[in-house]
């Protein structure tokens, strides 16, 4: 094929060939660590961000496959042309097949004589299109044919602006194979100028981007799939925020019971979000006044996260509320919370502990379905209450809940708290450390905590002290803890 230059400019001399060797290395280089950066992107198909950056990996591979090759061809030099046209059409050999995985063949130059009508074509230029190479070269005018309808009319003009106005090509357009497949070709090319500065020619060099630009796409849907999620996910937590706070109760600080009369309880709660997710739990507290002058005391957890956690968590909450109004006691209004919870449309799990504190007598009576038990302290040390029978709620059908009773005594404090209170320690545990001794350390860090509640004024107190010690640290569920001082 003819040099591509205009008469009145030399030849480019080509690259030394240790310059393109080194920068090969350098591309195979970093092909291998971003290969080694897709081996460790998430595989769960369910993730939308692991596949977004699985296509962002894959799709850099090919663009450095592509490199690797172009940089070969460089190296190399450009591969025999197709013999010319007045030789034997007999004599034209189909060229060799790149070998497995190679992207050789995904680039082809030709060129077009104006002045004697003729076509030159590499070898890799009849695979992209997927001609026969014994078959002639195609034309310009011919070149449409190949083209998909709604492309040709961008080819042309392309093409007429090269020819007449000697601008530079540089743009796609799709092609139909005689196998009936499509594949996508980026074209660049420029005029070939005669002495008196006329076109005398053109050339071309043709890609096949038709895999680049599928792994393009691909990147484009993953990335619009995890832009949808994440819309969902802000929308999901913002619900779940708001129907969260409208079903927690309104009051913030400490909270006096009863309201009227002797106050015989002061009473605090605080919810601790999780630090590993933005998703709304089901965790919840209650202290409520109700109608016979006695107190509601409880805290709970819904598995789970997110808006349908949390609307379950509403619904038991309510029904907490009124059954509670309505004089149940705790081991009853467990029985019937499991009920309702196994008679949901969503199945789920749930754990809770139930108070009801009677101040004429200073009683606690209290049940617990899979729930920690109540601490409680006196005088500077503390002790968990031993817990009646209870299984988690919506764990079995036709539950029975047992109820046991408490005597307390003025400046007795009482801690209900969700399992995630305590995060569990970051290091390994134990060969020998169970799960249950692991939960037994985690009450015991609570009860080393009785000599400052002893000098605390407040349940408000008693409750900034829970949240320095375990406030700040990472925990994988969110939680809930309340504190009641039992006064005069």
């Amino acid at each position: 094929m003819p040099p591509h230059l205009s008469a009145d400019r030399p030849a480019a001399q080509p690259p030394s060939r240790g310059t393109v060797d080194a920068l090969i290395s350098q591309t195979r280089a970093l092909r291998g660590e971003v290969d080694a950066v897709r081996r460790e992107a998430p595989a769960d198909e369910e993730d939308a961000q692991g596949r977004w950056q699985r296509a962002l990996c894959n799709l850099a591979l090919h663009q450095l496959n592509d490199l690797d090759a172009h940089l070969a061809q460089l190296r190399d030099g450009p591969s025999e042309l197709s013999v010319p046209p007045e030789g034997p059409v007999a004599t034209r050999t189909a060229p060799a097949a790149p070998p497995h995985g190679s992207l050789l063949s995904r680039v082809g130059s030709a060129e077009w004589n104006l002045l004697t009508d003729e076509a030159s074509w590499s070898g890799e230029l009849y695979q992209i299109l997927g001609r026969d190479a014994a078959s002639p070269p195609l034309t310009l005018d011919e070149l449409p044919s190949l083209v998909l309808d709604e492309d040709r009319t961008m080819l042309t003009a392309m093409v007429t602006d090269c020819l007449i106005d000697a601008k530079p090509i540089d743009g796609e357009f799709r092609i139909v194979r005689p196998d009936g497949g499509v594949r996508t070709v980026h074209m660049m090319g420029e005029p070939v100028l005669d002495a008196d500065g006329s076109t005398a020619s053109m050339w071309a060099v043709l890609r096949d981007v038709s895999e680049l630009r599928r792994s393009q796409r691909t990147v484009g849907e993953t990335q619009e799939s995890l832009q949808r999620q994440r819309h969902v996910a802000r929308t999901e937590h913002r619900l779940a925020v708001e129907l969260q706070e409208a079903v927690l109760p309104p009051w913030r600080g400490s909270l006096r019971l009863p309201r009227q009369g002797p106050r015989a309880l002061d009473v605090a709660a605080h919810y601790l979000p999780s630090s590993s997710t933005a998703l709304i739990g089901g965790n919840w507290y209650e202290a409520l006044e109700l109608p016979d002058g006695e107190t509601l005391l409880s805290v709970g957890d819904l598995t789970g996260h997110g808006v349908t956690v949390t609307s379950g968590m509403a619904m038991l909450l309510g029904a907490l509320r009124g059954m509670s109004v309505a004089g149940t006691q705790p081991g009853q209004l467990l029985s019937w919370l499991n009920q309702l919870l196994d008679a949901t449309v969503q199945p789920a799990l749930g754990s809770a502990v139930c108070c009801r504190y009677v101040p004429a007598t200073r009683t606690l009576s209290w049940a617990q379905a899979g729930h920690p038990a109540p601490l409680l302290y006196r005088a500077g040390t503390g002790r968990a209450l031993s817990a009646p029978d209870g299984v988690l709620l919506g764990a079995t059908s036709g539950a029975v809940y047992g109820q046991a009773e408490e005597s307390l005594r003025v400046g007795d404090l009482l801690l209900l708290r969700t399992e995630g209170l305590v995060p569990r320690r970051t290091e390994a545990p134990l060969p020998e450390e169970t799960g249950s001794q692991e939960g037994a350390r985690a009450v015991q860090r609570l009860l080393d905590l009785a000599p400052r509640f002893g000098e605390a004024r407040t349940a408000q107190d008693c409750i900034r002290m829970v949240v320095e010690e375990f406030g700040g640290t990472e925990r994988e569920d969110d939680a809930c803890v309340l504190i009641a001082r039992i006064g005069s």
